[in-house]
């Protein structure tokens, strides 16, 4: 069952290359994964909303999500797993992008549904909503450049969503 399902990993990102990759379409997509590099613009939203007493516990549960995330997937969960870049072990695969840590979990992944759902669940839906669509767009860019297998991207999610719900129960209500 591991082997089909790696298997079906590698044929997902291939099918993305050949059929969903446009020459047009690259840089944005390249824009929007550079977005979470390091978690960069959910870490800037967590101060940017700690500076503010309305939204001050948003902020709150963001900063702490993203710190249960990183713990998880960036200290633990990759030096554990080892799981090298699909673009190293998929001779045909040509990644748009690159990365010098390894692959499985995505940490894209969980800091941006990390972040995205604290986001939604906290704020006004006409926030909350964009925020949770970023995510999960910054998510599907990291296949569209080549740098996580599916796997990664669904288990560095879940446990960025983990991390939030964590953190929603840890820092409490209100905004």
């Amino acid at each position: 069952m591991l082997q089909y399902i790696l298997g079906a990993d590698g044929r997902i990102l291939l099918f993305i290359q050949e059929f969903l990759r446009f020459q047009w379409l690259n840089p944005i997509i390249i824009f929007i994964t550079s977005l979470a590099n390091g978690g960069v613009l959910w870490i800037v939203l967590a101060v940017l909303f700690l500076c503010f007493k309305k939204y001050r516990k948003t902020g709150t549960a963001m900063a702490v999500a993203l710190l249960i995330g990183y713990v998880i997937t960036n200290l633990i969960l990759k030096n554990l797993v080892m799981r090298v870049r699909p673009y190293d072990a998929i001779a045909a695969l040509e990644p748009l992008v690159r990365a010098s840590d390894w692959s499985f979990p995505s940490g894209h992944s969980t800091c941006s549904m990390a972040a995205g759902y604290v986001m939604y669940q906290k704020l006004p839906k006409y926030l909350g909503i964009p925020a949770i669509v970023l995510a999960v767009i910054i998510c599907l860019s990291r296949l569209y450049v080549g740098v996580h297998y599916p796997t990664d991207v669904i288990c560095g999610a879940l446990v960025g969503l983990f991390a939030a719900m964590c953190s929603l129960k840890i820092v409490g209500n209100g905004k």
